[in-house]
């Protein structure tokens, strides 16, 4: 997430024109009636492997568009990913930020089961802010974010369970979306200057008339003492698909991670996939603080530090049981 927590009026605003844009589509079904479920056989998610996977990407740097360590890291997400998955796509594009910069950005797309017309998109960013504008020390604010949290920590999630599903084949269709340019956005300005990556896949999907049943977006899901509450954008496109993953965190004894209670209504890069027709749901660290994230939000010191093994697993183990079908 990036920018701020949006207040309730501008959210009824952005619903009613999203509304207007793609018909208010919501998941249907419920759990007791899936049919893309995964295979029985179960290979449990390793917190250690999420974690060394989270080191590797801040080894190369902040991975900011336009650096080497952002082409370096690109590199490396998309043979990890090609180890994993059954195909990889790489898509390249360019896309202009709201102070005028033109960024030539990657987004990678990892499936499983490609052929199979059941599917669940699963998303992160993996790129860094430009600068540390929330810095305590405003003689850091010009600096480069690490992102070890914001937003390494989805990306480790996500290709650590890709190597589950490795390991145990799913039963549905997968994809793994890790998406660029999400955190060069002006801070109190256009939402629309958020997410650009994500807005440019929703624009020209890896598959032509891609679609499906739903989505989950990771980001910021590696902090100690991370708190998930029901963010309010993901309440109203896909309740449904919240009930799941709360019940199964629930199920996996984290109701005290996975509060049973509204958070904020946050710009990310859910609103874009939601806007395409995929009711997609945001898993996001709120507190409550000034910035209403973790304390290094934004900061020069989102580093390493901030990641605890156990809210990974929390959040890989959570998303495994709500993809399958032991609920």
């Amino acid at each position: 997430m990036k920018r701020k927590m949006t207040t309730m009026i501008e959210m009824a605003l952005a619903l009613a024109m999203t509304l207007t844009a793609c018909g208010g589509n919501a998941a249907g079904g419920d759990d007791t009636a899936d049919t893309t479920a995964v295979s029985e056989e179960t290979v449990a998610f390793d917190a250690d492997s999420a974690y060394a996977l989270v080191e590797r990407q801040c080894d190369f740097g902040p991975r900011v568009p336009g650096t080497d360590a952002h082409e370096a890291c690109a590199a490396w997400l998309a043979a990890t990913l090609r180890a994993r998955c059954d195909t990889v796509v790489e898509q390249r594009g360019t896309v202009t930020t709201f102070d005028g910069v033109t960024l030539h950005i990657t987004n990678l797309v990892g499936s499983f089961n490609p052929d199979a017309s059941e599917r669940v998109l699963l998303l992160a960013h993996w790129d860094c802010r430009p600068w540390a504008d929330a810095d305590p020390d405003e003689s850091q604010r010009r600096e480069p974010v690490m992102g070890a949290n914001d937003a390494a920590s989805g990306v480790g999630v996500l290709l650590e369970l890709a190597r589950v599903w490795q390991l145990a084949r799913p039963r549905q269709g997968i994809d793994i979306l890790l998406v660029d340019a999400e955190d060069w956005g002006e801070e109190g300005g256009d939402e629309d200057s958020w997410a650009l990556g994500t807005q440019y896949w929703a624009a020209h999907p890896h598959v032509d008339g891609y679609t499906a049943r739903y989505g989950v977006l990771l980001d910021m899901v590696g902090a100690r003492g991370a708190k998930f509450r029901r963010e309010q954008f993901s309440t109203y496109y896909a309740g449904d698909v919240q009930d799941r993953v709360w019940r199964a965190a629930a199920a996996e004894g984290l109701a005290s991670t996975f509060l049973n209670e509204p958070g904020g209504a946050v710009t990310d890069d859910h609103i874009a996939v939601n806007r395409r027709g995929i009711p997609c749901i945001d898993i996001i660290d709120t507190r409550p603080t000034p910035t209403g994230f973790f304390d290094g939000w934004h900061t020069t010191h989102d580093t390493m530090d901030q990641i605890d093994r156990a809210t990974l697993r929390a959040v890989g183990q959570t998303l495994l049981r709500a993809l399958s079908h032991e609920q």
